[in-house]
């Protein structure tokens, strides 16, 4: 709280911090501090907590820049007091982590009014099984649309983003102003025919992308097809592509697309684990010897 202090990030994962610790991390973040970071990882703030925390946000001198909440059984309810706070006070967050939380779609819905405004330059956003579904996933997209430019990173691992949810990333992943570099939705449970209309939209609009992850997705060999036209666009610079436990059982499609393209001068890891590949692995394994791509076959399952 000194004035003269230099400190920038505070960082509390699992120090089983409960409500009572809100009121003096509300006086922190209302301080004429250079606070930058908050990290309350696996917290039980509970109301009152979260309401003490959201006093400091509201604070005009608060500047916090990043804001990790994962695992702090955050509540639709007490989703929608930190929202208003954060809508009261939104030009210098550039990084949310909500995940495991159960927000739901009702929690996100009240998010969306922070990503809508023209105030708003959220740069990641990790909303990682937060028990939303297709409702909740489209009013994500459809809040990110009317302020597009500056988010980088969208996790939405584990949750369900259902046809209407899929569409609407897909008119997102379009809009030549969203020059997103990092998608994750592993275990969104997306089937062969979605990966189709996402791949399209990732076809429209393919150089900013860096990373992508459809893991326990089961798009299988007809969705891998539909992602080798991806790979295959002189525009794509994909470096990371996950892969992991996607029904995959013939990988020969994906070792052409990297033969003939100049996708292999920026892929740097793909995984493709947990897949039963069989005899078409060794093509990819001889075709990505040379290169600087890392290729993973062999894993754990992942939850």
């Amino acid at each position: 709280m000194d004035s003269h202090s230099k400190l920038e990030k505070i960082m509390l994962n699992n120090c089983d911090l409960t409500e009572k610790s809100g009121s003096v991390l509300a006086t922190v973040l209302s301080s004429k501090t250079i606070l930058k970071e908050m990290n309350l990882n696996n917290s039980r703030l509970l109301d009152s907590g979260v309401k003490e925390i959201c006093e400091g946000l509201k604070n005009p001198v608060c500047e916090l820049k990043i804001l990790n909440l994962c695992r702090c059984r955050i509540t639709e309810k007490q989703c929608l007091i930190l929202t208003s706070a954060l809508k009261s006070n939104p030009s210098h967050l550039r990084e949310l982590n909500l995940s495991w939380n159960q927000i739901k779609n009702t929690g996100v819905n009240h998010l969306c009014d922070v990503l809508k405004d023209p105030h708003c330059k959220l740069e990641r956003l990790r909303l990682r099984w937060c028990e939303m579904t297709d409702e909740g996933c489209s009013a994500v997209t459809s809040a990110l649309k009317s302020n597009p430019s500056h988010l980088r990173e969208l996790n939405l691992t584990g949750n369900k983003l259902g046809d209407s949810g899929v569409k609407n990333l897909s008119d997102l992943l379009m809009n030549t102003q969203f020059k997103l570099e990092k998608l994750d939705l592993c275990n969104c449970s997306i089937t062969e025919k979605q990966c189709l209309i996402l791949n399209s939209a990732l076809k429209s609009n393919p150089s900013h992308l860096r990373e992508l992850d459809l893991s326990l997705n089961q798009i299988k060999n007809t969705g891998v097809n539909h992602l080798c036209d991806v790979l295959k666009d002189s525009h794509c610079k994909l470096e990371r592509l996950s892969l992991i436990e996607c029904g995959i059982t013939d990988v020969s499609s994906l070792t052409q697309s990297l033969t003939n393209t100049k996708a292999l001068q920026f892929l740097k890891e793909l995984d493709l684990s947990n897949n039963m590949i069989g005899d078409s692995k060794q093509q990819l394994i001889d075709v990505l010897r040379d290169s600087n791509c890392e290729l993973s076959v062999d894993r754990r399952p992942i939850t």
